[in-house]
C-alpha cells in the first residue's frame, strides 16, 4: 500500500483479527481500529471449545479473547451482532444499511464446520461456535451412548471429553486409520490405539448416508450397519467462509475456498488483507490453509507489521497442538507422503517424537508429551540440512547440540 494507512476494519472477531488490533496498539498505531463480529459474543478462543469448556473445567469468560475494558482502554471500536453483506477497498457494507469505512480492511471471516448430506437434525451437532459448545456440553452428562462421525483433532478431543465424563463413545472414521493423511501410517495407528485404549469403539472405513430419529435417540446409517445413539457430533472438517471476498471479486481457491493472499497476507484487492483460518497461499500448483492458532496469530501480526511498514520475518513451519486421553500432541511442519520416519524415545511409552525425514532433512515431527523438543525441531525444519539419523534417534544426545554439530 502506497499511501499510509490510518484506520482498518477487521471482518470478523477471531484470534487473527484480535492479534492484529492487540499488536498494531502495540507498536503504536493511533488510528482507528473497528471490529466486527457477526456472533453476540466477546471474541472468544475456539480451542478449549472441544475440551476445557467441554468438560466444564472452563466457563465463557475464560474463553475471552478481547473485552470491553480493553478496547475502551486502547480506542478498539468492537461491534458485536454486525452481520457484513459485502466488502470493498476501503469500505464493509452492515446487514443494518450502514458502513464503516477505512483505509485497510481485513477479512478475518475463518471456517464453518462442514455437513454431510443427510445427517441433520436435532440430536445432530456441528462443534464450531461457543453456541455449539454449550449445547453439547449441557448434553453430555445425560447421554448414554455418543457418537463422533470424523476421527480427525475435533473428533479426537471430543471423544477425549465425552470419555472423561463417563460417556460411551463410537467414533465413525472414513479412512482407514484417524489422521492418516497427516500423519503417516505409523503414528497414525498409535493415535488408534490411543482411542481404543482408553473404551472408544474406534470403526475406521464407514461412510454415513442418514442420520434417522428414533424415541430414544437416533440411529447412524453407516456402511457396515446402523449405529444407535443418543447424540451425533459431526467433526469432518470445515469449509472457508470466503463468500464476502467471492462476491467482491477477490482471488480464492478455486478448488478447495480460501482467500488467496501473498506473503504480507495481501489480497488481489487493493487494501484488502485476509488472515487466519480462510486465508490460503500458493504453494507449488496449489494452495495450502492452515486452520490453527499460532498461524492465525502469526498472520495476524504480519498485516499488522504491513500496515505499519515494518519488515516482517519469513514464516516459520505450521504447528498446532492437541490435547487428548491425558495427552499432548504436538505437531511441526507438514508430514511428506511417504517419509521415513525415525522415534526419539519410546511409543509403547506415549512418550516420544517421531521425525519425518526426506533427504536425509528433517520436514516434520510429531510430538507425543515432548513438547521441549517442538523449539529444536523448529530450528531443524529451519537448517534444512543433513541429519544423522542415529544421534536423531539418541535421547541421551541433546538436539540443540546437534543442532550446533551440523550448523558448524
Amino acid at each position: 500500500m502506497s499511501e499510509p494507512v490510518r484506520s482498518l476494519v477487521t471482518v470478523g472477531a477471531g484470534q487473527a483479527a484480535v492479534a492484529t488490533v492487540r499488536m498494531l496498539r502495540r507498536r503504536g498505531f493511533d488510528g482507528p481500529l473497528t471490529v466486527l463480529s457477526d456472533e453476540p459474543h466477546l471474541p472468544y478462543q475456539r480451542p478449549p471449545l472441544s475440551k476445557e469448556f467441554l468438560r466444564g473445567d472452563a466457563g465463557s469468560a475464560d474463553l475471552v479473547l478481547l473485552d470491553e475494558t480493553w478496547a475502551a482502554a486502547h480506542d478498539v471500536e468492537l461491534r458485536t451482532g454486525a452481520a457484513v453483506t459485502a466488502v470493498a477497498p476501503g469500505r464493509v457494507e452492515l446487514g443494518d444499511g450502514s458502513h464503516v469505512s477505512a483505509d485497510a480492511v481485513l477479512l478475518a471471516t475463518g471456517v464453518r464446520a462442514r455437513t454431510l448430506p443427510g445427517v441433520s437434525g436435532d440430536r445432530v451437532v456441528h462443534l464450531r461456535t461457543v453456541g455449539d459448545a454449550v449445547r453439547l456440553r449441557d448434553a453430555l452428562p445425560g447421554l448414554r451412548r455418543l457418537v463422533v462421525v470424523g476421527g480427525g483433532l475435533i473428533g479426537a478431543e471430543v471423544a477425549s471429553s465425552a470419555r472423561e465424563l463417563g460417556v460411551e463413545v463410537v467414533v465413525l472414521e472414513a479412512g482407514p486409520l484417524p489422521m492418516l493423511g497427516a500423519l503417516g501410517p505409523d503414528m497414525a495407528a498409535f493415535c488408534a490405539g490411543l482411542y481404543r485404549d482408553h473404551g472408544v469403539d474406534l470403526r475406521c472405513g464407514q461412510e454415513i448416508s442418514a442420520v434417522s430419529p428414533t424415541a430414544a435417540g437416533v440411529v447412524v446409517e453407516t456402511s457396515s450397519g446402523p449405529v444407535e445413539a443418543d447424540l451425533v457430533v459431526v467433526a469432518v472438517g470445515s469449509v472457508p467462509r470466503d463468500e464476502l471476498a467471492r462476491a467482491a471479486g477477490i482471488a480464492v481457491d478455486p478448488v478447495r475456498g480460501g482467500v488467496v493472499v501473498d506473503e504480507l497476507c495481501r489480497t488481489s484487492a487493493p487494501g484488502v488483507f485476509a488472515a487466519g483460518d480462510v486465508a490460503c497461499r500458493a504453494v507449488g500448483d496449489g494452495f495450502v490453509r492452515v486452520e490453527h492458532v499460532d498461524n492465525a496469530t502469526t498472520q495476524g501480526g504480519t498485516v499488522a507489521r504491513a500496515l505499519l511498514g515494518k519488515a516482517v520475518p519469513p514464516p516459520e513451519a505450521p504447528w498446532f497442538w492437541s490435547d487428548q486421553f491425558d495427552l499432548n500432541l504436538q505437531v511441526v511442519g507438514h508430514a511428506p507422503a511417504g517419509a521415513e520416519v525415525v522415534v526419539r524415545g519410546s511409543v509403547a511409552d506415549r512418550d516420544f517424537t517421531a521425525f519425518y525425514l526426506t533427504a536425509d532433512r528433517v520436514r516434520a515431527a510429531f510430538c507425543v508429551e515432548r513438547g521441549g523438543d517442538v523449539p529444536a525441531v523448529r530450528a531443524l525444519l529451519a537448517l534444512d540440512a543433513p541429519v544423522p539419523r542415529a544421534q536423531l534417534a539418541d535421547d541421551d544426545h541433546d538436539l540443540f547440540d546437534l543442532l550446533d554439530t551440523i550448523s558448524a
